[in-house]
């Protein structure tokens, strides 16, 4: 694949000789697992083992709960001042901004992705945290003085309690922090669990919540797998709410295991997300924002535009528009600041996408680019060449399965009501796209999609000031802006006779 563009290694990368040492966090402690265990990171771009991490089991996972509802419990960080919780949050955005480089450095050596967007990730998140300070101080309950002369009614807002946040390899520092500093805000206590793939970055975030000053156990992060950690953590009757991002089929496992006893679940899970492409698009501009929906992190992206759904009458300018674009995306060297798209996360996913792509030649569809391992000179790494399936149809796989890599399926429509059906053809409902200088047609269509984002002339934009969370089987709950801080609340009515003595229901 000559025709591609390709940044070979790096000769002075720098690439860590000796790993870095992680330890789970409980109480206010740094610890090893009790039976020693340790799992190994090899970066998936380099080849070079970048950490040992504790490997966490039942027993590391319960003393954590422990410690997480003792620290609730007690009240000290539940039932303080917002302004306290506000200024420590404000202190740990300080301290991530501080740390930006390393940070961003340690999330590409072990998720393989470009230094460039990790380093806007850690920026983003920081803002996140600071978001998330400014809502602690405004966040309030209702009054109700229309009930009579003689009755008050409030609504208060307190927190949930032990928040168990599971989060995913493929945003390691972003997703945590789309889900703790929500949850400090409203008063919880919290265990995270960060995948075995990428525990570096959280790690690194424990370590400036230390810095920062947070009380001993409010805050404990638990390594390992999910099974046994996740189990622990949706299952035990002392954690009041689980969070997760990660696939669907795990989110199911987790709604299972915490019916039990009734928790309160937020999931972010899948999506096969369109983007719709009407006769009257800007054309070019559609073709950029599909080139940047599909590839932006190799594609291992809930938010992934991973199929397109556009009108007859320009699908053929469009697809080459977009083949044209796929070969001038710099795949390669993730330590490269040229980079835009770096390695894929494990060679078992590495398959698993090729695994797609060779069932959807054998369903009919026809690959235009790509379809195959990336070979990038002096790195051993596993990468995947940028890939556009045409000739798709609505029944095949490869249309209605999230592929999680850098392959995009494209489909046609004649009517708008075929559009927003194709649209909705799917199991998942997590964000769509719709391009038109109409503005009617956008906002019909925006009205018609089951989605939870619809972003209209763009894709992917994103602010914390605005919620994100999915319809259907892409999840439940919301995280960001106010939407997600009440995520991390319960809703307490007080209702009060004021003056008066209630009528003798007795005679």
């Amino acid at each position: 694949m000559t025709d591609l563009s390709l940044i070979p290694a790096l000769p002075d990368a720098d690439l860590p000789a000796v790993p870095e040492r992680l330890r789970h966090w409980i109480g206010g402690a740094w610890v090893d697992s009790a039976d020693g265990a340790t799992s190994e990171r090899t970066s998936p771009a380099h080849g070079v083992v970048v950490s040992v991490a504790a490997q966490g089991g039942r027993a590391e996972a319960e003393v954590a709960i422990a410690a997480a509802r003792a620290a609730f419990d007690a009240g000290d960080w539940s039932r303080g001042p917002a302004s306290a919780r506000a200024s420590l949050l404000l202190r740990v955005a300080d301290l991530i901004d501080r740390d930006r480089a390393v940070i961003a450095r340690t999330e590409v050596l072990e998720s393989g992705k470009p230094i460039t967007q990790a380093l806007a990730e850690i920026t983003g998140a920081a803002d996140l945290w600071r978001h998330a300070a400014a809502l602690a101080r405004t966040q309030h309950g209702d009054s109700h003085n229309t009930l009579g002369p003689d009755m008050l009614g409030m609504v208060l807002r307190e927190p949930v309690g032990v928040a168990a946040l599971i989060t995913p390899w493929n945003f390691p520092f972003l997703i945590v922090s789309q889900k703790l500093p929500y949850a400090l805000a409203a008063g919880c206590t919290a265990v995270v669990k960060p995948s075995e793939l990428t525990p570096g970055t959280t790690v690194m975030l424990g370590r400036l919540l230390a810095e920062a000053g947070l009380p001993e156990g409010v805050v404990n992060i638990v390594l390992g797998f999910g099974d046994p950690v996740g189990e622990v953590l949706s299952s035990d009757p002392r954690v009041d709410m689980v969070s997760f991002t990660g696939s669907t089929a795990v989110g199911k496992r987790i709604s299972a295991t915490a019916a039990a006893t009734l928790k309160k679940v937020s999931l972010e899970l899948g999506g096969k997300n369109p983007q719709v492409i009407f006769a009257d698009a800007d054309l070019d501009q559609a073709a950029d924002a599909i080139a940047f929906g599909v590839y932006f992190n190799a594609g291992e992206c809930c938010n992934a535009s991973s199929r397109i759904i556009v009108h007859e009458d320009v699908a053929e300018a469009l697809t080459e528009r977009v083949i044209a674009l796929s070969r001038r995306v710099r795949f390669g060297d993730p330590l490269d600041p040229r980079t835009q798209v770096g390695a894929i996360v494990s060679p078992e996913h590495l398959a698993r996408i090729d695994g797609h792509i060779r069932a959807a030649r054998d369903a009919g569809a026809r690959v235009a680019i790509g379809g195959a391992v990336l070979a990038v000179d002096g790195l051993p790494g596993q990468f995947y060449a940028p890939t556009v399936v045409s000739d798709v149809t609505p029944d095949m796989p490869i249309a209605r399965d999230e592929v999680f890599g850098p392959v995009l399926s494209v489909l046609r429509f004649s009517t708008f009501d075929e559009a927003v059906a194709l649209a909705n053809d799917t199991s998942y409902g997590l964000s769509a796209g719709v391009w038109s200088p109409d503005i009617s047609t956008c906002l019909d269509f925006a009205r018609k999609v089951r989605a939870g984002t619809v972003w209209t002339n763009t894709w992917m934009d994103g602010f914390p000031e605005l919620p994100f969370g999915g319809f259907g089987q892409s999840g439940q709950g919301r995280e960001l802006g106010r939407y997600g801080l009440e995520e991390f609340q319960e809703i307490k009515t007080v209702t009060l006779r004021i003056g008066t003595s209630r009528a003798p229901w007795v005679s």
